[in-house]
């Protein structure tokens, strides 16, 4: 018998939906608390959670990510009395079921449980475990599971995947798993380089050429379409494609043929196209730079990659993997790590990132000889600077913040207020006092727990929405 859970502070809804429940003949369980909810759900496995907003011990939104960990995670939907736009958009990137705004009537409740109990049953039978072959992805981090599960679904189809993130982030080594898990694996993956394209040798690049076609075309040369036939074309930095080509390549990838540069005839190739991007490609789309059309055509499937610095939990395996690279590249015996080296890591904002992160290994690897273990001293001085200075500007605010209190003064923002959002203000507040909480108290999360009155499952959430992490 299928099972619903609901989590609300008002006894009349939690009675509502559990009559509703019995009637459609299934079991249901309540809690009006946050934390009661969350233990509710680790003790039992249900089907679908009715979630309240507004709960009196913590934000129902800051536990869809510990909701989704869940073993079989159950489908949510959110109850609210109070209709948020911002709320909506995070509560279905954090893949809701739906978003009701309370009094919702009993109708609508019933139809969104049905369809959400037939969706979840039909995703069981048809849903069958997938093994990837992760060669070179190293995580540990639960924000990733998202982007595996994409790479999961992206390689059982042939349609277009758009891989986005920043500089370093790994987009590449994402498109290489979703083709080497593919039925086109052993096919070939040709890469593109957008960015080095030049508007004179573009086609001739992409499509090839026939001899005599050009100036120095001095033998027939095949394009780079033509060599991922059966296999995946990869358009790295696909933001930065020529505008003049994006006509032509869009009647590519509808057609799958193509005509060599001084060729007469036109020549077919089953490729797979995979791009990868750091740029807003939407707001590209709204200023002319970029057609509309062709963004549709290569976004079937997003994969959107999170920076290492949301991440954090990424940081300590990543550093392992490639310390052991490096040492077999180098025919030198394994490092060891101090604590501070690890520590001064996971301190800093990596805007290169995963990128950034091998690179700084590596210098640290080479500074370090044949000594045994990688200290904070075999840094890079750069990163050393940054996390030094930063570390002493939080502690400078704090004290400042600490002598205000004590001298009955409301502790006042440094940045200026007016330039920032009421929600980026609450969240740089937000992830200021949950700092000051982890500077002070280490990993006692249970004078954590008691000081801020915060549920534990609410202060994991938090902690993760600030990309904060309890030292080990």
């Amino acid at each position: 018998m299928k099972s619903v859970c609901i989590i609300d502070d008002d006894s009349e809804v939690r009675d509502t939906i559990m009559s509703l429940t019995r009637k459609m003949r299934l079991t249901s369980d309540a809690a009006g608390t946050l934390e009661a909810g969350m233990d509710l759900l680790a003790r039992e496995r249900f089907d679908v959670v009715f979630l309240d907003v507004r709960l009196p011990d913590g934000n129902g939104l800051a536990a869809l990510p510990a909701i989704k960990r869940l073993p079989d995670a159950p489908e949510v939907i959110i109850l609210t009395g109070i209709g948020d736009p911002d709320g909506a958009e995070l509560a279905i990137q954090e893949g809701v079921w739906d978003y009701l705004v309370k009094p919702s009537p009993v109708k609508e409740m019933m139809l969104t449980l049905k369809r959400a109990l037939k969706y979840r049953e039909e995703r069981r039978c048809d849903h069958t475990p997938v093994s990837l072959t992760l060669t070179g992805c190293v995580t540990a981090s639960p924000r990733m599971q998202p982007c595996l599960d994409q790479v999961a679904h992206a390689a059982g189809s042939n349609a277009a995947v758009l891989v986005t993130g920043e500089t370093g982030a790994g987009k590449e080594l994402f498109a290489r798993l979703i083709h080497a898990n593919s039925a086109r694996a052993n096919k070939a993956f040709v890469t593109v380089d957008c960015a080095s394209l030049t508007e004179s040798l573009v086609e001739s690049t992409l499509f090839g050429h026939k001899k005599g076609a050009f100036t120095g075309a001095d033998a027939d040369r095949v394009g780079l379409a033509q060599l991922a036939d059966g296999g995946t074309l990869f358009l790295d930095e696909v933001g930065e494609m020529p505008t003049s080509l994006q006509k032509t390549f869009l009647r590519v990838l509808h057609e799958k043929t193509f005509r060599p540069v001084g060729g007469i005839t036109e020549i077919r190739s089953d490729f797979r196209i995979i791009a990868a991007t750091n740029r807003d490609l939407e707001a590209m789309v709204e200023a002319g730079e970029f057609r509309r059309d062709l963004y549709f055509r290569l976004k079937t499937i997003e994969v959107s990659l999170p920076p290492l610095r949301s991440r954090v939990e990424d940081i300590k395996p990543l550093t392992l993997a490639f310390a052991d690279a490096l040492a077999a590249e180098y025919a030198l015996p394994q490092k060891g790590f101090d604590a501070e080296f690890l520590a001064m890591l996971e301190a800093y904002d990596w805007p290169g990132n995963v990128r950034e992160l091998r690179n700084v290994v590596e210098r640290a690897f080479l500074a370090s000889g044949r000594e045994k273990t990688l200290y904070s001293m075999h840094l890079p001085q750069n990163v050393r600077i940054k996390v030094t200075k930063s570390t002493l500007e939080r502690g400078n605010q704090s004290g400042e913040r600490r002598s205000m209190a004590s001298a009955g003064f409301f502790p006042m923002e440094t940045s200026p207020v007016g330039r920032r959002t009421l929600k980026e203000y609450k969240e740089a507040m937000e992830r200021r006092y949950l700092e000051g909480l982890l500077r002070e108290h280490g990993r006692d999360v249970a004078a954590m727990l008691e000081i801020s009155g915060l549920s534990r499952s609410h202060f994991y959430a938090l902690l993760k929405k600030s990309a904060l992490a309890i030292p080990d």
